[in-house]
């Protein structure tokens, strides 16, 4: 299935190709929005696209952030800088839950305590973990910091198995091709959809609706795909937004007659 998202750097809706986001540079820039952010949670809600993530790269996002999820209550996730203290207020701004990475993977490595104090403030039900990840020879690991920095916590099967016990779902970007509209890394869809105990949304790369499509059959289903630059509303040419929510209703019509 389709997930939506709505990426906000410097308080506008854009397509940035993931690992260019450090501190010392601007990053390379895909899209930039002249809409805010709310238009989208609009239009998301109006096709009824549930479970697509805001995400705040970066401070001067937050107004922007709350705007959207004021537009569309409980059907939208955010991530950002989320921590067991705010988590709960992005929540009653309207998140349907919270994305968290680097509060919980710090200092290149999970921080147990932290995901326990996450889980006690809010529940398991309203957590997301983010697990984007790059390849490090041939192996994928977490990474943090703007995706710049890489811990020891590899995405492996029994990884995923354990950490679903702390949480709702998983979103996992392929950094190493998030934003360039290259096609999809399917050896890292494969391993998602073997390990998948809970739902999992992976992005990066979507250059058509042949990945959707792709991406369904690859993981039978079990993994969802966020489509970022390629979409037409955000300036790219290879996937229009209507062929989109048309192809998830088509899938939710075949899935009910299964």
């Amino acid at each position: 299935m389709f997930r939506p998202c709505i990426d906000l750097h410097e308080g506008k809706v854009k397509q940035i190709v993931g690992g260019t986001l450090t501190s010392e540079v601007p990053p390379e820039t895909n899209f930039v929005s002249k809409r805010p952010a709310r238009y989208y949670a609009e239009l998301y809600r109006q096709d009824d696209l549930r479970g697509g993530h805001v995400i705040l790269l970066g401070p001067g996002n937050e107004l922007a952030g709350r705007e959207a999820l004021a537009a569309w209550p409980g059907g939208l996730q955010l991530g950002g800088g989320v921590t067991d203290i705010t988590a709960r207020s992005w929540l009653d701004a309207g998140a349907s839950h919270v994305i968290v990475t680097s509060w919980v993977f710090r200092e290149g490595r999970i921080d147990w305590d932290r995901l326990s104090a996450l889980v006690k403030a809010i529940g398991r039900d309203r957590l997301v973990l983010d697990l984007s990840c790059r390849v490090r020879a041939g192996r994928y690991f977490v990474v943090t910091d703007r995706w710049q920095k890489f811990t020891d916590y590899e995405v492996t099967a029994e990884n995923l198995r354990c950490l679903s016990e702390s949480c709702a779902e998983f979103l996992v970007h392929a950094v190493d091709v998030e934003g360039q509209c290259r096609g999809i890394d399917r050896e890292l869809v494969r391993r998602l959809a073997r390990a998948a105990t809970i739902p999992v949304t992976y992005a990066g790369g979507a250059r058509s609706l042949e990945d959707l499509a792709e991406v369904s059959n690859l993981s039978d289903g079990r993994v969802d795909l966020t489509i970022g630059s390629a979409l037409d509303i955000f300036g790219g040419a290879g996937v229009r937004y209507a062929d989109a929510v048309a192809f998830n209703r088509r899938e939710a019509a075949r899935r009910v007659a299964r």
